[in-house]
């Protein structure tokens, strides 16, 4: 059995070959062996209209959302502060007045 390279992304060692690229079938990443350029590990995160958010943007939250381990839900329209991105499921770090620090996820909110 051939031994393929484990996943640069995920480090996912059932990778297979399809052509001439190798694909992870954990996280879904693509990458060619032999091509000399190198991948960018930019990290991306975009909003719920498809808008590339960055580190200190305002965001407006688009949908009632319920705050794990209290009673109370943040409104829909909440205004959000400079956010700061983070890798994880819920890539957005902020404080939000009324309710203190918080992680949400970028699919639930909207670039001002």
């Amino acid at each position: 059995m051939t031994a393929y390279p484990n996943c640069p992304k995920c480090n996912s060692q059932y990778t297979y070959e399809d052509g001439s690229n190798f694909v992870c079938p954990e996280c879904a990443h693509e990458w060619n062996t032999n091509s000399t350029e190198q991948e960018t590990d930019a990290f991306i995160v975009k909003d719920a209209n498809g808008n590339l958010l960055a580190d200190g943007d305002s965001v407006t939250v688009i949908k009632d959302l319920k705050v794990k381990g209290s009673s109370s839900t943040l409104k829909i329209g909440t205004k959000v502060k400079s956010i700061r991105l983070v890798e994880g499921d819920h890539n957005i770090d902020c404080k939000i007045d009324g309710f203190g620090a918080m992680k949400l996820k970028s699919e639930f909110v909207k670039k001002l």
